[in-house]
């Protein structure tokens, strides 16, 4: 059986009309930036639910209930993400699968927290948003992926052995996500005795970047650590480019997607940046990877980490032998759930046990893991 779906239209009145939704079903809201600049993680998250969901119910769903998949569009803007936060609540959805930008997720997840909702978010990584959970007691506010802080550490040590004698500037797009990783890594760098050259915040969405890069030519900077998105980056690379200019660009987790390339071009050369290991190859991932070939879709960046919160959700229902998203939520941090990017576990304030990541480069348009 495949997943059924219901699309981003109002849930109440779209579940009213459709009568597709019953009693015994298991809805998940999958909530993210279907729409706006990063619309391309919003469509990872998309389709690895949805093929999650798909691949549950062909072997019987969780408990003999079906899950159907709710597609919410919060373009990754705070206010809209607070307002599918409410409709979710209307609607009577339980479970969660977002958002993904962090900006969108934290206010969410208070609406969420405090009406026992369980959120998971497959790619969120600003601390603020477990901190603040557990700071006003919700449980149910979990999160697949590593905190900024995490990845600060393990690329700060990196960033000084390799370009600690460089002349180094850090920029961020003012937004949760990416001032919370900038300043994550300032920290780290700071601490070891590496300096950077300046700190400034960014207006993303503009088109035109030559004062930003302009300012990073006259400084003299070699190595240029960026917290933003994608098309931001894109454009600052592609634009110094016109002017002749190289620096060595990275960033995080965000720019594990083709829309990088899209943008940058051949200026984007050499870019690096950090992410978990690639699930692609995990044995507990094959299945998972004959479903997308069979729709010709590259499961990037965060689209295992959706559709392996789909399992997790099923996983907690199954171990929980409950819907109460609050009996699930305790269930995940006492046991852990096997899925395609390997067994995940919680700890008490919602984040996953043990992230991992890797440096990644950008070469002739593809990612992949640095080895040198």
């Amino acid at each position: 059986m495949s997943a059924r779906l219901l699309g981003s239209l109002p849930v109440l009145s779209l579940l009213a009309a459709t009568g597709i939704a019953h009693a015994q079903d298991i809805t998940i809201a999958v909530a993210g930036p279907m729409t706006g600049p990063v619309a391309s993680i919003g469509e990872q998250i998309r389709r690895g639910a949805e093929l999650a969901a798909e691949a549950i119910n062909k072997n019987g769903g969780v408990n003999g209930k079906m899950i159907i998949i709710s597609v919410q569009d919060d373009a990754c803007d705070p206010k809209q993400a607070v307002a599918i936060a409410n409709r979710i609540l209307s609607a009577g959805i339980k479970f969660v699968d977002g958002h993904a930008c962090s900006g969108s997720s934290i206010p969410a997840a208070e609406i969420y927290g405090e009406s026992n909702i369980l959120m998971i978010s497959p790619a969120s990584s600003a601390p603020k948003l477990t901190d603040d959970a557990a700071k006003n007691g919700y449980t149910t506010i979990l999160r697949l992926y590593g905190r900024d802080d995490a990845q600060g550490r393990f690329i700060g040590p990196w960033i000084k052995e390799k370009y600690g004698t460089k002349k180094i500037a850090i920029l961020h797009d003012k937004s949760a996500y990416g001032k919370g990783l900038a300043d994550v890594v300032k920290e780290d760098l700071n601490k070891a005795g590496v300096n950077e050259v300046f700190y400034e915040g960014i207006n993303a969405g503009e088109k035109d970047y030559t004062a930003v890069v302009n300012r990073l030519k006259s400084a003299g900077v070699e190595f240029l650590y960026f917290g933003g998105y994608h098309t931001e980056a894109g454009l600052i690379k592609r634009q110094a480019a016109d002017q002749n200019y190289q620096f060595q660009l990275m960033m995080g987790d965000s720019l594990a997607t083709p829309e990088f390339w899209s943008v940058a071009g051949p200026a984007g050369e050499g870019t690096l940046f950090t992410f978990p290991p690639d699930a692609r190859d995990n044995v507990a991932a094959k299945a998972a990877m004959e479903q997308f070939q069979r729709i010709n879709f590259v499961p990037e960046g965060f689209t295992l980490f959706s559709y392996a919160v789909v399992q997790t959700i099923a996983g907690g229902i199954a171990k929980a032998s409950s819907t109460d998203p609050v009996a699930i939520a305790k269930a995940l941090r006492s046991a852990s759930v096997d899925t395609v990017i390997g067994a995940v576990s919680f700890d008490e304030k919602g984040d996953v046990k043990n992230p991992r990541y890797d440096i990644n480069v950008w070469r002739d348009g593809k990612y992949s893991k640095l080895t040198q």
